[in-house]
């Protein structure tokens, strides 16, 4: 069984970057942090690897993806509230990001969807199960 989870992406200015998520209220581990890469911390056993574009291409063979023109993930965050969806898609807009689309509202789940400085998308997102309808259709591609 999986005990961690380390998202690995790309950033062109770590500085800048780790500016952007401190505004947002995350935190990094020092112990793997320099000047190549940052561990933000965004959970118990969840953390994100933020790495100069120089360092990560040390991982891979395989061109990086511009994910101002292309979406390679969506980083889908679970908060508390309603509101806490709310303040941090607004953090993200005070600190240099965009929003993606607009809010969805479900009733029973609600999200927001932001960019970040180098356009890798963040999605934070509240449900209540409970409350969740059963779909009358499948959900198809």
């Amino acid at each position: 069984m999986v005990t961690d989870i380390y998202v690995n992406l790309p950033v062109k200015n770590l500085t800048k970057t780790k500016t952007f998520f401190s505004a947002l209220g995350f935190t990094f581990n020092k112990q793997f942090t320099d000047e190549y890469a940052a561990c933000m911390i965004m959970g118990e056993h969840f953390y994100a690897m933020l790495l100069t574009e120089k360092f990560f291409k040390t991982f891979t063979k395989r061109m990086i993806a511009d994910a101002s023109d292309v979406t390679e993930v969506i980083n889908a965050l679970s908060v508390g509230s309603r509101k806490a969806v709310d303040e941090l898609a607004h953090k993200a807009v005070a600190a240099g990001g965009n929003i993606h689309r607009k809010p969805d509202d479900h009733g029973w789940m609600y999200s927001q969807s932001i960019e970040d400085l180098d356009g890798h998308l963040w999605e934070f997102f509240w449900m209540d199960p409970k409350k969740m309808e059963k779909p009358d259709v499948p959900h198809t591609a």
